[in-house]
């Protein structure tokens, strides 16, 4: 299939993914930019139909880092209002379930029970307000390089293509993103992510080491009436 022209727009620090890190990262930037009184474009995408789409639904989340992003966050109706009352630290078999001290890495007093979806579009919104551009519903599908092989961005996916590749009625090119800066924010398995890794390793003598994230999430159900509101 020809390629046809495609739409390019600039920016200084574009941001993949809106995700609590990359929300963060924008928010960061812009409040540095502001408080030097400097003018810098950053922009978003999400290939989520809207900020926090693709987020787990829950989390138990420490708040020491939101207090130094967003301080006055309880003033800005963050939605952190549920909190952790009670911990509980089981040791499971295959009957039984035997009850142990929890270790002091592991309590959660002053922590809260959130949606994670609702916080990061809560700090969209925050984001939006100090001047970030965040446009969802756009999926990056190619990390763009230079004649230096340095990134210069990415670009989103080509509408309007048939099951055979053809071009249909729908047709749209994609657009192009350039930007000084880029920073990849897709979560520990994002796809553009490994084949920049992919790119690196293909192009770097001297090997290096992949940056790891792990998740854990637990489900469960009981027959118990909760008077918990979490």
């Amino acid at each position: 299939m020809d390629r046809e022209p495609r739409e390019v727009m600039e920016y200084d620090v574009l941001v993949v993914g809106a995700g609590p890190a990359g929300l963060s990262a924008a928010i960061r930037l812009k409040q540095l930019a502001n408080e030097a009184g400097q003018e810098l474009n950053v922009c978003i995408i999400e290939k989520g139909s809207e900020v926090g789409a693709h987020l787990l639904s829950g989390a138990v989340f420490e708040p020491h880092a939101l207090d130094e992003l967003i301080p006055d966050w309880r003033d800005k109706g963050a939605p952190l209002s549920t909190p952790a009352r009670e911990d509980r630290f089981l040791f499971l078999t295959e009957s039984k379930a035997r009850k142990l001290p929890t270790p002091p890495q592991m309590h959660n007093h002053g922590n809260y029970i959130i949606s994670l979806g609702n916080l990061a579009r809560w700090m969209a919104a925050q984001a939006e307000e100090l001047g970030v551009e965040i446009y969802p519903g756009f999926a990056a599908a190619e990390v763009l390089y230079d004649e230096d092989g340095a990134v210069k961005g990415v670009a989103t996916g080509d509408m309007g293509i048939g099951k055979s590749g053809e071009k249909t009625g729908n047709y749209t090119p994609g657009m192009e993103l350039h930007a000084k800066q880029t920073i990849f924010a897709e979560g520990c398995r994002g796809s553009l992510t490994k084949t920049l890794f992919d790119q690196v390793h293909a192009c770097a003598t001297a090997s290096i080491r992949r940056p790891t994230a792990s998740a854990s999430r637990s489900c469960g159900r009981s027959t118990r009436p909760s008077r918990s509101p979490a």
